[in-house]
């Protein structure tokens, strides 16, 4: 033991033991080693899964709110173009907004989400940041039906804007298309020409945007023209209006002041909420 501990005599024998026995010994540890590799190839697949389907997860969270960022500020843009729209309203201004869309293809009919509570009554003038959109039909406690003015049974007193040339545009039941069927045929009206309400029946006061004439037809030997205009509003898009707090009262235009303006939400002065 001492010769083999300084001369290292046994060294060779030990180093031939092993090599033999080293194949034995791979065999032994082989199940623990293979264990031990699935147990880590699984955990590390497993994990793997998990953070896929937790980024795939969180890839969706941020879809969905990429989108409602999106329609937000959609939304802003809308609303800053309705409130710039109302500082150009003389009148005190309620926003609605849209609840409902008739579906009867005869009629051109929305719902909104004010009602009598708020100020709202029958008549009164609904327009967008574009121009007029109709009048309030009928009011509810908290909503209320609004008429458009693209609907059949709708006329609208309306003057050409370049020349005050004064008339009556008829619902056609296109939310395209305004008809003026009472104009002759040497009428003084052109494509391009921008309508606006005329302030004569009561129903709107003077100045509002209605629509802009896209066709003048003048047949020879008939007493009228044929003029057709497209609605300045976005009646099909807009989800935000205007409802002008005024009323008809002995020829004027006066402001309501029993309405709750909580409720309503003006501010004094102005009248934009």
């Amino acid at each position: 033991m001492t010769l083999d501990h300084r001369q290292h005599l046994s060294a060779p024998v030990r180093e031939a033991v092993q090599t033999a026995a080293y194949p034995m010994h791979f065999l032994v540890n082989l199940p623990f080693d293979m264990g031990e590799y699935l147990v880590e190839r699984l955990s590390s697949r497993r994990a793997l899964l998990e953070e896929n389907a937790r980024l795939r997860n969180q890839h969706m969270l941020y879809e969905a709110r990429l989108q409602r960022l999106d329609q937000l500020e959609r939304e802003n843009i809308r609303l800053q173009s309705l409130l710039e729209s109302s500082y150009e309203v003389e009148e005190a201004v309620l926003i609605a907004e849209l609840m409902r869309v008739d579906l009867d293809p005869y009629r051109h009919i929305i719902q909104v989400d004010k009602g009598s509570r708020h100020g709202v009554f029958p008549g009164q003038p609904v327009l967008d940041a574009h121009g007029i959109m109709g009048q309030v039909d009928t009011v509810g406690r908290s909503s209320a039906v609004v008429r458009l003015i693209t609907d059949p049974s709708h006329a609208l007193p309306i003057q050409v804007n370049r020349n005050g040339l004064r008339t009556i545009a008829f619902g056609s039941g296109s939310l395209r298309a305004l008809e003026l069927p009472h104009l002759p045929n040497n009428a003084d009206i052109r494509e391009g020409d921008l309508l606006v309400s005329s302030g004569l029946g009561g129903g709107f006061p003077v100045g509002y945007p209605v629509a802009r004439v896209t066709e003048v037809v003048r047949e020879p030997g008939q007493p009228f023209a044929r003029v057709v205009a497209e609605p300045t509003a976005k009646l099909d898009r807009s989800r935000e209006m205007l409802l002008v707090r005024t009323r008809r009262r002995g020829g004027d235009y006066e402001e309501i002041s029993d309405a709750p303006m909580d409720d309503a939400g003006f501010q004094d002065g102005d009248g934009v909420p």
